[in-house]
């Protein structure tokens, strides 16, 4: 059983704070957000995904913040999508992720470590470059970007999310249910990322809410059973601005619609 007393957990939907109108925890309950969450889709989405990214990052790792002042190359790559959370009230970003699959090329984190077996030929996604505004807006912010990962990997047939999490940012992931790619390793030196020890850890997609359920996580209802209008992961080729915004036409969610 996991505890709201987290800070993942210690969101505005669970204690009632007034930064969302709420829904109850019945099936096909609607809530509205004072943000937007969408895809990355021109260079000024993209400008502000840097911008809170940067910021987000110096807070905690300066060094690595003074390399993410601009867009790094890999956000504009085939099989990449980045999402933005925007404020509806001034259009200022509030938070950002991004994912890197392996459609078409071996994902980032390949070049610093070799995947097990299990995860071979298998479809994956990477979720790197995670930050978001302080305060509790963050921390709302931060679920409705994991919601809105969970809802791309389900439109687009991923067998598993995995992610490359510095502490204490792991202890979230583990929240959520990730489970350790390598068991009893801890954390990995990544070459790709300054030699910053990670811990790699994975989430399969297809069963996500039987794993949810079991377990009685206090998000189950708000990821599986809420509907977000201001949720959008779509891609939307018509309004693509980078190759991988094209690739793909709109699929309907299945737990969002």
């Amino acid at each position: 059983m996991y505890s709201q007393s987290t800070p993942l957990f210690r969101s505005s939907i669970m204690l009632g704070e007034p930064s969302a109108v709420q829904a109850s925890s019945h099936p096909g309950n609607e809530e509205r957000l004072p943000f937007t969450v969408k895809l990355v889709r021109n260079e000024e989405d993209l400008r502000k995904a840097v911008q809170i990214r940067q910021a987000a990052y110096a807070r905690h790792m300066p060094a690595v913040a003074e390399k993410l002042k601009a867009p790094e190359a890999v956000d504009t790559q085939e099989g990449v999508v980045v999402l933005l959370a925007e404020s509806k009230v001034d259009g200022s970003p509030l938070g950002t992720a991004r994912i890197q699959t392996n459609q078409y090329q071996p994902l980032a984190l390949e070049t610093s470590i070799q995947l097990p077996q299990w995860l071979q030929g298998k479809s994956l996604a990477h979720v790197s470059r995670l930050g978001v505004v302080q305060g509790g807006m963050g921390r709302l912010v931060k679920l409705m970007l994991f919601k809105g990962l969970y809802t791309y990997w389900e439109q687009h047939g991923t067998d598993w999310a995995v992610v490359a999490a510095r502490t204490p940012l792991d202890r979230m992931y583990q929240q959520l249910l990730f489970s350790d790619v390598f068991p009893g390793e801890g954390f990995t030196p990544l070459p790709h990322m300054d030699n910053i020890p990670h811990r790699v850890m994975a989430f399969e997609v297809a069963t996500a809410y039987e794993r949810w359920a079991r377990a009685q996580h206090p998000l189950k209802n708000f990821i599986f059973h809420t509907r977000h209008t201001d949720l959008d992961v779509r891609a939307k080729s018509s309004a693509a601005r980078y190759p991988a915004y094209a690739l793909h036409e709109p699929a309907p969610a299945s737990f969002n619609a």
